[in-house]
């Protein structure tokens, strides 16, 4: 018997000529008012979504464009798969706390425990200033020299660098950085800038040729390169040796260079390394200026203090002055902590490791001569004092170097310590000194122990308390030509021995290449000198003073009297006016 044939209907099939799919004409009813919105795996959902919308894949580009473009503008355009809030439904919910309320103590409302203050107790302060009525003279294991060192700055405080609550000094004010120079009201504030802005300058850096010699320059003694902890060297003191600080308007070979028109700007290394180095500072300083016929001359005042050494400038603890040390011995006594029965000394302050610093470099660039006879200049030394015979200046050379920088012209007084022979070729060096005064306070590097093994330590902490000081070192060796920089490592017999001193070690440096080590750009450093020069040469005639902010990173450029800093009475002149003025009314 043959199977009977089961008959079905046979299902409409739609066709689409222009692709894939049904047409919008020939859609299924069932499937006319379904809502459609693209999915995206990124994308929040609301209480449904529809997975059935193949058609996303096939169009992902443009989809993900309208989801971008809804997310910007705010612009939900399937408002069906919104979420909207309902009323009665929020009214239907209610929350079961079984939990008993706790009561805290009125200690817990608005404070927080001791325990809580954890890894917070990092006081804030600033570094302080320790040039205040220092002078600069002749003492034990200090040696000689000429100088003054008077200053109006003041000290500051940084307390509370432990952890936790226990640790801080919550009395203790936070002291202020003075200016380093009155500034008046007859002063006018011409231009400000940020220090950070200086670090964006930037020019080739300029030509230089020699104009004059003075001076003498003495052989390097290479003993010294063999230095160590073991061989270590006791520092001698030059006591018949003289330094001499000249400002660029007192120094003759500047003068007569003025008069031949050698240059359009004048002024010393000493100078022109601050403000090369200005980015780094954080001590404040000024510089004068003075303006006539299209000449600038970048001078300093008489009491400036710019010449002495900084110590730890740069340094998260800088030293403190002495009525910070006695306050924080009295905030120890009166919580009942542990406290030493030792008189507070001064020899760690600011302005006592200032001179301290200064002796010790001047002493190392003499001690480190050989005793051959050294080679006389072209000129002799214009600073030295022919009365008196006893005194003997320094062994060091004056470069007069002129640089072209773009339209200008500067002349700068430049010093180089030294010769030292480098297999048969005779290299002409400039000589500094780091010193190690209390490890303890100076970032915790014992110099002695690792000195010989592990020098770039030593020296990667000198750099980051230091570091204003060796740039200023740098662009000064720059500045004078120089092929080598030798630094010394000095440092005291004992920390509480300020006065006798030992030399542990030394290293050349070439200066073009320890300035790229310590992220040094010469570029930059004469970039800043040629903005300063442009910007006081559109300036009218007059003077003008240079002022680093004491509070803030900031310069200021202030045009100022032309009697300023003039005589002794000059900086008074404007109380007496208004003293004056006062009386009349």
């Amino acid at each position: 018997m043959a199977a009977q044939a089961q008959s079905f209907d046979t299902p409409d099939v739609h066709f689409n000529p222009g692709g894939w799919g049904p047409t919008e004409d020939d859609l299924p009813k069932q499937f006319l008012d379904v809502p459609y919105a693209p999915f995206g795996k990124g994308d929040r959902l609301g209480r449904a979504a529809d997975f059935t919308a193949s058609a996303y894949y096939q169009q992902k580009q443009k989809y993900r464009r309208e989801r971008d473009a809804r997310d910007r503008d705010g612009d939900f355009k399937n408002e069906t798969f919104q979420f909207k809030h309902d009323a009665a439904e929020d009214a239907s919910f209610r929350l079961v706390d079984t939990a008993k309320k706790q009561t805290g103590s009125r200690f817990d409302q608005g404070f927080k425990k001791p325990w809580q203050m954890r890894g917070r107790g990092r006081g804030a302060g600033g570094r302080g200033r320790g040039f205040g009525g220092v002078t600069y003279s002749k003492g034990k294991g200090q040696g000689q020299g000429k100088g003054k060192g008077k200053g109006t700055g003041t000290g500051g405080k940084r307390w509370g660098r432990g952890r936790g609550w226990g640790n801080r000094r919550p009395h203790v004010q936070k002291v202020d950085r003075g200016s380093s120079v009155n500034v008046r009201g007859s002063w006018v504030c011409v231009e400000e800038f940020d220090l950070g802005q200086l670090n964006k300058l930037s020019t080739a850096a300029p030509e230089a040729s020699d104009l004059l010699w003075a001076g003498e320059l003495a052989l390097y003694d290479d003993s010294y390169d063999r230095v160590s902890t073991r061989t270590q060297k006791p520092l001698q003191r030059a006591e018949n040796r003289e330094f001499y600080y000249v400002s660029t308007t007192d120094d003759p070979a500047i003068e007569k260079l003025a008069e031949e028109q050698a240059g359009t700007v004048y002024g010393t290394d000493a100078i022109f390394s601050l403000l090369m180095a200005a980015p780094r500072s954080v001590y404040p300083w000024d510089v004068v200026v003075q303006k006539l016929d299209g000449v600038l001359v970048f001078d300093k005042r008489d009491t400036a203090n710019f010449d002495y050494l900084t110590v730890s400038e740069t340094s998260h603890d800088p030293p403190k002055s002495l009525e910070e040390i006695e306050e924080a011995k009295r905030f120890d006594r009166r919580r009942n902590r542990k406290d030493d029965d030792e008189p507070t000394s001064d020899i760690n302050t600011p302005g006592k490791l200032s001179i301290e610093a200064t002796m010790i470099n001047q002493n190392f660039s003499q001690q480190i001569l050989s005793d051959k006879a050294p080679e006389k200049m072209s000129l002799p030394n214009p600073f030295a004092d022919t009365e008196n015979a006893e005194a003997k200046p320094a062994s060091l050379a004056y470069r007069y170097r002129k640089f072209q920088l773009g339209e200008h012209a500067l002349v700068a007084r430049t010093e180089v310590h030294a010769v030292v022979d480098k297999r048969g070729d005779l290299q002409k060096m400039t000589a500094f000194a780091l010193n190690e005064w209390d490890s303890k306070l100076s970032g915790g590097v014992e110099w002695r122990q690792k000195i010989d093994a592990q020098r770039g330590a030593v020296l990667a902490t000198e750099l980051k308390n230091n570091s204003c000081k060796l740039a200023r070192w740098t662009a000064q060796s720059i500045l004078a030509g120089a092929e080598q920089m030798k630094l010394g490592y000095v440092s005291r017999v004992a920390r509480t021995n300020p006065y006798d001193h030992v030399v542990l070690a030394t290293q050349f440096y070439k200066p073009k290449e320890f300035a790229t080590q310590i992220t040094l750009n010469v570029n930059n450093m004469w970039g800043i000198i040629k903005m300063l020069v442009d910007l006081l040469l559109d300036k009218d005639d007059g003077k003008y003073v240079i002022a680093r902010d004491g509070l803030k990173p900031l310069v200021r450029i202030y045009a100022v009297p032309p009697n300023t800093f003039e005589g002794d009475d000059s900086e008074d002149d404007d109380e007496v006016v208004q003293e004056e003025e006062s009386e009349s009314d």
